[in-house]
C-alpha cells in the first residue's frame, strides 16, 4: 500500500509540472517567429498549450521508500481534476520577457490489499510552476531567429494522503516541497515558407533541484499575423530531493498549443 501511495503520487507531481504541467511550457519561451526587421515597438504574445505526456523516474513522499514509475499519458488523465497550461511574452526590438505557468490537480483513491489497516486510501496532489525569464536575439534575418535566454522557475508539489477505515479509523497526512531553479538556454526558429516554421528550444539549470533541463522540437502553421499553432515532441526532466522528498522524474511526450499575437 505505501508502494501505491508514493507511486501514484509520482504521477499526478510530474503531470505538470503542471505538467506539465508540467508539461512547460508551451512556450517557456514563446517559440519565436522570424519578423521583419522593419518591424518596431512592443508586440506581445499568449500561448495556451496541451503536453500530451508520460512519465518515467522515481519519487518519495513522507519519507517512505523511493519507488520507480514508468507510466504513458492514458494513466495519468484518468485521475486529472483540473490542469492549465499557458504562457505570455512580450518582445521589443531585440529584447523579450516571457513567463510560463502550469497548474495541476489530480485526486484518486484506492481499496487496500486486505482492508486491515485501512480500508481506503485518498490521495490528492497539486503541482504548480512559474517560470519568469529575457532572451535576447542575437541573430535575425527574415527566414531565421536565434534567441539566448536565462530565467527562473519555481516549483510547488503538494501531496495530501488520507486512510479511512480498518484498524486506522482516520488518519491524513500531507507532504510537500518548494523550490526554484536558474536555467540558462537558446530558443530558435525558421521559416521554411511564409506559412510553415520550424521551432525549437534547449534549457538547463538547477538551484533547489540538482538537475532541470527542458528541450522541445516542432513545427508551426501561421494562419494569418495574429494566430499560429504549433505540434511537437518535449522532454522536460528534474531531479530534487531534500529531508525524505524526492522527485526525480523525466516528463515526455507531444505537444499541442497556438499563439496569439497582438
Amino acid at each position: 500500500m505505501v508502494s501505491k501511495i508514493a507511486y501514484i503520487a509520482t504521477i499526478v507531481a510530474a503531470l505538470a509540472v503542471s505538467t506539465g504541467a508540467r508539461a512547460a511550457d508551451l512556450l517557456p519561451a514563446t517559440a519565436p517567429q522570424p519578423v521583419p526587421s522593419s518591424s518596431s515597438g512592443w508586440t506581445f504574445s499568449a500561448s495556451p498549450y496541451f503536453w500530451i505526456a508520460g512519465l518515467d523516474g522515481k519519487t518519495q513522499i513522507l519519507g517512505l521508500p523511493t519507488v520507480d514509475i514508468s507510466e504513458n499519458f492514458s494513466d495519468i488523465i484518468s485521475d486529472l481534476d483540473f490542469a492549465f497550461m499557458g504562457a505570455a511574452d512580450a518582445r521589443y526590438d531585440r529584447y523579450s520577457i516571457f513567463t510560463d505557468l502550469s497548474y495541476v490537480r489530480v485526486t484518486t483513491d484506492a481499496a487496500t490489499p486486505r482492508g486491515i489497516i485501512a480500508d481506503q486510501v485518498d490521495l490528492k496532489s497539486v503541482t504548480f510552476t512559474a517560470m519568469v525569464g529575457g532572451a535576447y536575439t542575437v541573430y535575425e534575418d527574415p527566414k531565421l531567429r536565434f534567441d539566448v535566454l536565462a530565467g527562473a522557475r519555481f516549483w510547488h508539489v503538494e501531496t495530501r494522503v488520507a486512510l479511512s477505515g480498518g484498524l486506522i479509523g482516520s488518519l491524513s497526512r500531507t507532504d510537500s516541497a518548494n523550490w526554484v531553479d536558474g536555467l540558462v538556454g537558446v530558443k530558435g526558429s525558421y521559416s521554411f515558407t511564409d506559412n510553415i516554421y520550424a521551432t525549437g528550444w534547449a534549457m538547463i539549470g538547477a538551484g533547489g533541484s540538482d538537475l532541470d533541463w527542458d528541450v522541445l522540437g516542432g513545427l508551426g502553421y501561421k494562419f494569418n499575423d495574429t494566430v499560429s499553432a504549433v505540434a511537437g515532441y518535449r522532454a522536460q526532466g528534474v531531479n530534487y530531493s531534500n529531508d525524505g522528498f524526492t522527485y526525480d522524474v523525466i516528463q515526455h511526450g507531444p505537444i499541442l498549443g497556438m499563439t496569439i499575437r497582438f
